[in-house]
């Protein structure tokens, strides 16, 4: 959420800023449940970004992290929608074709982060196999 403080037009709270923040929460939140963190902010093509790439035994988990000041609006994982879906699923494949190794288990995880860095964290919740590989992606293997 963005706060902009009329006196001076600035805002005080930028969305890369939440965004940081939360991806660190949800970062922090994996590496305690014994996530092997790999990336993050990981840019496939000119327009695809993956937020987290982690390992979870010999599972390769591609993680989508949103982050909300409250849940006023709705549940921050309910806005990773079908377009979303089908950019995380683009990103995914690609990034598969580009490791050129042999076929690996993989899957696709959402971490909800509420709060914002001025009132910390209410809530972090992870939810394991979100979705499914969105078609018509294939995989190389």
């Amino acid at each position: 959420m963005i706060r902009w403080s009329w006196f001076n037009g600035k805002s005080s709270n930028t969305p890369t800023d939440t965004g940081q923040w939360g991806e660190a929460k949800a970062r922090q939140c994996l590496v305690a449940a014994g996530y092997q963190i790999i990336g993050s902010r990981i840019r496939v093509g000119k327009r695809d970004e993956i937020d987290l790439l982690a390992r979870d035994g010999d599972v390769l988990v591609f993680v989508e992290v949103k982050t909300r000041a409250s849940e006023q609006y709705g549940r921050p994982g309910d806005s990773v929608k079908r377009a979303k879906r089908h950019a995380l699923s683009r990103a995914a494949v690609r990034y598969l074709k580009s490791l050129r190794q042999p076929p690996v288990y993989f899957r696709f995880d959402v971490v909800e982060v509420i709060g914002s860095p001025e009132h910390g964290v209410h809530e972090i919740r992870h939810i394991c196999n979100a979705f499914p590989l969105q078609a018509p992606y294939d995989l190389p293997y």
